[in-house]
Order: C-alpha cells, then structure tokens, then sequence
C-alpha cells in the first residue's frame, strides 16, 4: 500500500476527527456505552492533554484523521497514555498507525524527561494488551499506580513504561 500516514500533534481543526474516529470503536468495537458528553477531555484537548509534559496527536491518512493517542501530565515526572485508537482499516502492519502514534508519544515523554507512562486499558482490547506488552509495557496491579492516576471505570488492565 502507498498511503502515507502522517502523525501530527493535535489542532482544533482535527476535533471532529478525533471524535469520529474514537466514539466507534468505544462504542460499537467495543460494546462500552459511553457518549462523547461523558469524555469532556474530547473536547477540551489542549487543557486538558496538550500542557506540561503532555500532549495529543493524531495520525493522518489522506487526509482523514484515522489515530489518535494522548499523553496526561499526572505530575511527579510521570504521564498517563489515553485515548490511544485507530480505525479498524488503518490497524496493522500494512499502515503501522499504532507504532507511529507511539513512537511519537515515546519521543516526546524521553524529551520532556517523563520517567513513566501509565495506561489502563479494558480486559477486551487483547490486541492492544500485546502491542503495549510488545512495546516494553509491563503490566502492573491497580495498587501500583500513582494516586494521580486519572482511573477510568471501564480500566481493569494496567500497564507502566520506566525510561
């Protein structure tokens, strides 16, 4: 395949993409009753991913927004990985949108001196459980989280990256 995929940090001209790509796969992929109302950070990403050590990015493929990953500043040198999806067509080796994504968080978090990122994930995602695993993630119990954790009621599955 010939499409390149450009991974871009977040502008308020990709909202709607953002949306587009996320709400689907939470709610029909995934069976997870949840609203765009219910994720206000949907709609405020700048304050609410894109300050201190944080950002947001998207992944763009002829134009189309087809990925999306965020990284929370939790404080204490320390980031949350949220919001990490990507449309079914564009999942996979053939595009890679997964791993650029998250090249481009890594780069970022090594840059601004992040020492670990921390995700939660749902016991449902087993394609994401192996690449998070795949890509040095450890899996860690709820108890080893930081208390700034932002905990999310669908999480049952936690992981910690240590740079």
């Amino acid at each position: 395949m010939n499409h390149s995929v450009l991974i871009e940090r977040f502008s308020a001209a990709d909202q709607r993409g953002v949306i587009e790509v996320i709400l689907p796969i939470q709610n029909q992929e995934f069976g997870i009753p949840i609203s765009e109302q219910q994720q206000p950070d949907l709609h405020d990403i700048p304050q609410f991913y894109q300050r201190g050590t944080g950002d947001f990015w998207i992944a763009r493929c002829d134009g189309k927004v087809v990925g999306t990953l965020g990284l929370k500043d939790i404080g204490n040198a320390q980031a949350a990985l949220r919001k990490m999806f990507v449309s079914a067509p564009y999942r996979g080796r053939d595009y890679g949108v997964a791993a650029l994504l998250l090249k481009a968080l890594l780069q970022h978090a090594q840059a601004e001196k992040v020492k670990d990122v921390f995700l939660g994930t749902t016991d449902k995602f087993l394609a994401a459980h192996r690449f998070y695993e795949k890509n040095g993630f450890q899996e860690i119990p709820v108890s080893a989280l930081p208390e700034a954790f932002p905990l999310m009621a669908v999480d049952s599955k936690f992981y910690r990256l240590t740079f």
